[in-house]
């Protein structure tokens, strides 16, 4: 009896780390390329007076967080913004976050120090109708904005978001303005950690749900 009740004991606990695997794998999130501002009409309807549709303004709040990638000189900067989503726009009740890489202040010193991943605490997505072919987790604005460097793709992992960058973000460079949306409508102080294409990280500051 005492064999056969430490056996059964050894195979939950088997089956409990198997899950534990399974629920730390990453779930890639649908990535699509958007102009603006006609994006903008997905969280507010409110057409931009004399800008022929689609053309929808939004009011944004923005915030920076500062850092070095090591070997290099000058400040980068992490921009994080955000602007609600109103009625009857489709993201009604919802909040935007989005984000920019920026490294167009930083110089390398000998081999330049570049940007290939960034990853924050945001929690569940919500998926919206970005564009012609349908909802999506994630826009990246490739037209109508600043930036040159893409998103290649997203994944999560409970409650952490990675984006690994098409190409790295260099000295000189800033990534397009990339974005989701959460129902959490209190932005709230946080770390992002920064990758380098060096080797290592480090935190800076954003703003997420």
């Amino acid at each position: 009896m005492t064999v056969k009740i430490i056996i059964r004991v050894v195979i939950i606990a088997a089956a409990g780390i198997f899950g534990a695997v399974l629920d730390a794998q990453a779930a890639p999130l649908s990535v699509v390329d958007v102009a603006a501002p006609g994006t903008n009409c997905v969280f507010n309807a409110t057409p931009i007076p004399n800008v022929p549709p689609p053309a929808c303004q939004v009011v944004v709040n923005d915030s920076i967080g500062v850092f070095t990638p090591p070997g290099d000189i000058g400040a980068a900067r992490l921009q994080s913004r955000t602007y609600p989503g109103t009625a009857p726009a489709p993201a009604a009740g919802a909040m935007a976050y989005v984000y920019r890489v920026d490294l167009t202040a930083v110089k390398g010193v000998t081999a330049a120090n570049c940007v290939t991943k960034l990853a924050l605490k945001f929690g569940p997505v919500v998926r919206l109708p970005y564009s012609a072919s349908g909802a999506a987790d994630v826009f990246v604005v490739t037209t109508g904005g600043l930036g040159s460097v893409k998103i290649a793709a997203a994944d999560q992992v409970g409650g952490t978001i990675t984006f690994t960058f098409a190409a790295p973000v260099c000295p000189g460079d800033t990534s397009y303005f990339f974005g989701l949306a959460s129902k959490s409508v209190k932005p709230v102080a946080g770390k992002a950690t920064v990758s380098f294409s060096l080797g290592g990280s480090t935190k800076t500051g954003d703003r997420v749900p």
